[in-house]
């Protein structure tokens, strides 16, 4: 994507075709692991749950703040593109497997819902600002984060807890998933890199590195330790 120029029509395609693949792969990973039907219902529940809260978002402010979505991604449903909560699902159940496997013996119903919002929420720091800068999404006031507002993390965490208490009815873990690791530890190193050098911005690759990358690398470690 920092091949193309910022805001064009190509960036705007590659968005949908990144989240899509993102999306076929953690319900691949989820699949492979929970079964078809475990991972199809846990894929279209946090889809639907995310997709209502973001129309919520958009008609009433509450819980990000108050925001619309340009007509850059498409198609949409009530105002929202389809490909917003697909990503929420994309991100959801690698980040509560990470949490999961970062927590090692501590990791327990509340403790997996709460670190997995958390680091989720986390991948937001360096969500937000690309997509505010592809102009895929305005605030009505902005904030002090490269435009948003400090608040709509506040909402992504509580979005986040809704996804994960989701996930923790309908696909509770046993032992981690590395793939799902793997994948939520690729997205915050390419992410950060990118920030650091393709898109000039070392304050928010600091802030989404320090956010997302130590507890991959606690999770990580704890695979590497499991495997040696």
């Amino acid at each position: 994507m920092p091949l193309f120029p910022r805001a064009g029509a190509v960036r705007r395609r590659l968005s949908t075709v990144v989240v899509a693949a993102m999306f076929a792969t953690s319900v691949a990973g989820t699949t492979a692991r929970w079964g078809r039907r475990r991972a199809l219902g846990a894929a279209v529940s946090t889809t639907s749950a995310t997709a209502v809260i973001e129309v919520v978002g958009v008609r009433t402010g509450q819980p990000f703040g108050r925001y619309r979505y340009t007509g850059a991604l498409r198609p949409q449903v009530l105002g929202v593109p389809i490909v917003v909560p697909l990503a929420w699902t994309a991100m959801a159940m690698p980040a509560r497997e990470t949490a999961h496997t970062a927590l090692g013996g501590r990791s327990t119903p509340i403790t997996r819902v709460v670190l997995g919002a958390a680091a989720l929420t986390a991948w937001d720091l360096l969500l937000d600002p690309q997509m505010v800068g592809e102009d895929f999404w305005r605030w009505a006031r902005p904030g002090r984060y490269r435009g948003i507002p400090i608040g709509n993390f506040a909402g992504w965490f509580a979005t986040a807890l809704v996804a994960m208490v989701l996930l923790e009815l309908l696909v509770p873990p046993d032992a981690p998933a590395a793939d799902l690791v793997a994948q939520y530890t690729a997205m915050g190193v390419m992410e950060t890199a990118a920030f650091a050098t393709f898109l000039h911005d070392a304050r928010v690759a600091a802030s989404g590195g320090v956010a997302m990358l130590p507890v991959a690398a606690i999770a990580v470690g704890r695979l590497v330790g499991q495997r040696t």
